[in-house]
Order: structure tokens, then sequence, then C-alpha cells
């Protein structure tokens, strides 16, 4: 896909209807993760801080569902939590030493792009930063999740990362001077260990 081509589709930011939500929430918990569907983005920030330890190190994976959540500032700006961003300027000048800090935590929060309905999870990267937590290194994660993001399947999900996440990505950075791109996609099918996996479905639309 060329940068003349990136236009987003816009059909991928309709929240899905409660029906929808509720297969996938079933799926979820059929493949070893624990799903809660909440209504709106601020009981979505009021949960996932009830979930949170405070005294774990806590990774805040980037992307626009915990900026506008503020599910981000809670964790590395409030004091209330023990952040790992909070220590990555140390690692400046160190892009590698950057993404270890990342790859391990003790908890992750983050988002995916795209959620089926029978249960899978979808993650693109450009770096693929953040997916080693996601797939194994975090002790914990906790994924947040618009409706718009559940689809019906495999082939609905992956074209909704290539016609819509990545165009709405490579708007929202082109202004600093960067293009955004596809480099890796993780799928989540099945969580091996209980209680490692959180998926909190919200109802509101929020993220790409």
């Amino acid at each position: 896909m060329t940068t003349q081509e990136l236009v987003a589709d816009e059909t991928f930011a309709v929240p899905a209807g409660v029906e929808r939500l509720r297969r996938a929430a079933a799926a979820l918990a059929d493949r070893n993760l624990t799903p809660h569907i909440v209504d709106t983005v601020a009981d979505a920030r009021h949960l996932v801080r009830e979930l949170l330890p405070r005294d774990k190190e806590i990774f805040t994976a980037n992307g626009e569902t915990l900026r506008l959540s503020g599910i981000a500032e809670d964790v590395n700006g409030s004091g209330e939590f023990r952040s790992v961003r909070k220590g990555l300027p140390d690692l400046a000048h160190d892009f590698q030493a950057q993404i270890r800090a990342g790859a391990a935590p003790d908890v992750v929060v983050g988002s995916v792009h795209a959620v089926t309905e029978d249960g899978l999870m979808l993650a693109a990267s450009a770096s693929g930063s953040q997916l080693a937590s996601y797939a194994a290194g975090a002790g914990q994660a906790i994924w947040v999740v618009g409706s718009q993001k559940v689809v019906p399947d495999l082939d609905t999900a992956l074209r909704r990362i290539r016609t819509y996440s990545l165009p709405r990505e490579y708007e929202r950075i082109r202004p600093q001077g960067f293009a955004s791109f596809i480099g890796k996609i993780l799928i989540i099918e099945r969580e091996a260990f209980p209680g490692r996996g959180t998926v909190v479905l919200v109802r509101e639309p929020i993220g790409f």
C-alpha cells in the first residue's frame, strides 16, 4: 500500500453491537482470557485503576487508547503506580535498552487493533517493541479495546489493520515528520497462564 492509498475505511470506526460484544467476550473467556464489558471510556479507566497493582512495575504501551482515556497519565504521571516509562529518559541514547525495559515488565497495559468474534486478538506495530510484553514478557497484561475494533473474523481483522488502523496512525504521526508502516503483527489465540490476560471491552469507541 502506497502513501497515496492510505485513506481510512471509516466503516471500521462504527461501534459493535451488543450481541457481537457478548460473543467476543464469551470467546475470549474460552481462550483463557478474562473479559470485562464496560459502557464508557471513563468506566474502563476506573476499572483499570482498580485492576493495576501498586507494588509492581507497569509499562504502558504507546497508543491513542491509553492516551485519550487518561490511563497512560494515571500510570505514568499520578505517582500512584510504579511506572517503567518514568525511567526511560535515563535510557534516551540507548534504543535497545528502552525496548528491553518494556519487553518484560511485571504488568503491561495497552490495546490491540482488532478482536474477532471468536476471540482472536491482533496487534500491529512498526518496530514490534510492545509485542514481546503482550505475548509473554509481562507477568500480567491488560488490554483496553474500543467496541469498534470487534470484527467478525480474522480476514476482517487483518483488513481493519491495513485499511483503517494504519492510515489513521500514518495521519497522526505525519506532522512529526515520520511515516508509519506495519512491521509486525501479533495474533493472540489463547493465553497459557490463567489470570494473566484481561481484556476490557468498551462500548464507546476509542483508539484506532
